[in-house]
């Protein structure tokens, strides 16, 4: 590292400014809309979980044991090069092909699904934690199910989880440099492109580090600040 020229100033030039400007805005883009399958869809299955009903618990059971058990890295390919050859000519080939961007949507649904089958645990335990006396109560004061679920249970569960659906969301901006794996050019792969044109690799990817690192915290931040506001006492979320 003695010997090593730094060259900063060329990541502020043309194209490799653009680049990174880019594969950070890919990277914000999947992570969001990945969420935004991940946290709806998953809350669903984890709230299934915990029905009665065996035939649902079984089904969100399975889609938890299988997105979970397999690597993400393997979703992405399997999503990419063999879910469009199982489907009908004609759609595989507008999904392979004519699909508006169809690294990044491809990106986008794997990471949202594989996603939801961790927050649909998350949502799990935090319905499992608190008291079976709760659901009672409210059975007793006249509440259906479905109620006893909506006015009672999940908004006390949300509150329990917060912590752990922050680390969630963190992964999910982590996971999607692997969306590089199939082409879609966001942070990493261009911090990968601009070493190859200028061999400033530990500039690329010391950018690169400061910008995960930048949002990371910033959702810390966020989320402690939901955390404090939302606290239940005697919650989990009110220790410490």
């Amino acid at each position: 590292m003695s010997g090593y020229n730094w060259n900063w100033p060329i990541l502020l030039k043309e194209p490799y400014f653009g680049w990174i400007v880019s594969g950070f805005g890919s990277t914000c883009a999947i992570a969001l809309l990945a969420w935004a399958i991940a946290f709806p869809l998953g809350s669903v299955i984890g709230i299934a979980r915990t029905v009665d009903n065996r035939i649902v618990r079984g089904i969100a059971t399975a889609y938890v044991d299988v997105f979970r058990n397999i690597p993400l890295l393997v979703q992405m390919f399997l999503w990419y090069f063999v879910v469009p050859e199982l489907l009908p000519k004609d759609l595989g080939s507008w999904v392979k092909r004519d699909m508006p961007y169809p690294q990044l949507s491809t990106a986008i649904v794997c990471l949202g699904l594989y996603t939801a089958s961790r927050v649909a645990e998350q949502v799990r335990s935090g319905l499992e934690s608190i008291p079976r006396g709760q659901r009672y109560a409210g059975m007793a004061m006249g509440l259906n199910g479905f109620q006893v679920y909506r006015y009672v249970l999940i908004p006390v569960a949300y509150r329990i989880v917060i912590p752990p659906l922050t680390s969630e969301f963190l992964g999910v901006f982590k996971n999607s440099s692997l969306a590089l794996t199939i082409g879609v050019l966001e942070l990493t792969s261009q911090a990968r492109q601009i070493e190859e044109y200028t061999f400033a690799s530990f500039e690329a990817f010391t950018v690169a580090t400061v910008l995960y690192c930048l949002v990371t915290l910033l959702v810390i931040l966020l989320m402690r600040i939901v955390e404090g506001r939302t606290r239940l006492l005697g919650a989990i979320t009110a220790g410490g």
